[in-house]
């Protein structure tokens, strides 16, 4: 197979740690081709989607921890994305116009055979923070506004509460509200541009003290283990870009029932690989754009995530070719 990774710039990547190069290192173990690109190095002409990408090999011994790691093969080349036989996208968000028009680009490449994963129809339908309002047995209580008064209305009643905006990553602009928060005037106008953009608030879970759960779904398969985000002492976010410990351990058996309730749900819809957030037993999100964990989750378990990844794409693209 030759596949192409959508991804965020090489150089950016902390590759010893990136899901994204744990993907491509698995795969080049099993004999697979892998080429790259950025999310911009895709366009189309006379209604052909295409883009420029860069063909690469990760050497078995290659430093994770230098900025070196990868070697080129030869140098970039125009494809159409149809050629490959599958396409992973793996760009961070934040979901913005950019990458909701980079979805429909996906809708047409599909259309013209291409195997996208996941798909564009599946990203753009599923937004990370607000999919979990569909499965509301899960979560904790929830509003959706941009309104100031239904937001003090909401901490009113619950007194403890996490409000953030729809967009973010890795904990960006989160706060927690405890009660007689003397700030939350300033915090609400804040997150919501004086009412013009809609924020997400829910009941503060006391359970992130023992981690921010990362389960991971791949092509309906729940993976066994979780990775429990433990904030520092005296953050109350989880996220390993906030500083968070990520500590792998088995699946309750309340994160089980979360995640094989949403698999199936999901998987239908074009969802290959997926990041449930779990704290306590509340579902709080559903990533789709590009999940995180694998490494620490197979450096610290008997469960090779990168390499069940590859298994479980093998197995799409076969079926589907």
């Amino acid at each position: 197979m030759h596949i192409l990774f959508i991804i965020d710039p090489l150089e950016s990547l902390a590759a010893y740690k990136d899901t994204s190069v744990s993907m491509m290192r698995a795969l080049i173990a099993r004999g697979h081709e892998i080429s790259v690109c950025e999310m911009t190095d895709i366009f189309v002409r006379d209604g052909l989607v295409l883009t420029h990408s860069l063909a690469l090999d990760i050497p078995q011994e290659a430093d994770l921890h230098s900025a070196h790691w990868w070697q080129p093969k030869g140098s970039s080349t125009e494809q159409a994305l149809s050629n490959f036989s599958a396409v992973i996208m793996r760009t961070d968000p934040p979901f913005d116009l950019e990458y909701m028009y980079a979805t429909h680009l996906f809708d047409q490449a599909q259309a013209q055979g291409a195997r996208v994963f996941n798909s564009g129809a599946a990203i753009r339908n599923h937004p990370e923070k607000l999919s979990i309002l569909e499965f509301p047995q899960f979560t904790a209580p929830t509003m959706v506004t941009s309104q100031m008064a239904h937001l003090h209305k909401f901490y009113q009643e619950h007194k403890d509460v996490v409000i953030k905006p729809l967009d973010g990553m890795g904990g960006e602009r989160v706060f927690r509200l405890r009660p007689d928060e003397v700030n939350r005037n300033v915090i609400f106008e804040t997150l919501t541009r004086h009412e013009t953009e809609t924020v997400m608030i829910q009941r503060y879970i006391p359970a992130i003290e023992q981690g921010d759960k990362r389960v991971i779904i791949i092509n309906g398969q729940v993976v066994p283990y979780s990775l429990a985000r433990i904030p520092l002492a005296g953050e109350t976010r989880g996220n390993l870009a906030a500083g968070g410990r990520g500590v792998a351990q088995p699946l309750t058996e309340n994160d089980r029932k979360i995640a094989e309730t949403l698999a199936p749900v999901l998987s239908e819809r074009g969802l290959f690989v997926i990041g449930l957030d779990i704290i306590g037993d509340k579902l709080t999100e559903i990533n789709v754009t590009s999940p995180t964990c694998f490494v620490e989750i197979a450096e610290q378990s008997d469960f090779h995530v990168p390499n069940f990844f590859a298994e479980e794409l093998e197995r799409v693209v076969t079926t589907q070719g």
